[in-house]
């Protein structure tokens, strides 16, 4: 029984070489980014440039 543990170191590199092709093809894909729906430019103040948090006015009250 001397093949064994070759046998064993085998499978072992087979098994990590097939795991290594599975992230790479998920790797490739391409995932839309969490912020990528929402666009942040319009959710800011177009005088201040600050971001507007909530519904109401900006605190700079429209100024520049």
């Amino acid at each position: 029984m001397p093949g064994l543990a070759s046998d064993v170191i085998l499978k072992i590199v087979t098994l990590f070489l097939v795991a290594m092709g599975v992230l790479a093809m998920f790797g490739k894909l391409k995932l839309p980014k969490p912020g990528q729906f929402r666009k942040a430019s319009g959710r800011k103040c177009p005088h201040c440039g600050r971001y507007k948090i909530g519904k109401g006015a900006c605190p700079c009250g429209g100024k520049k």
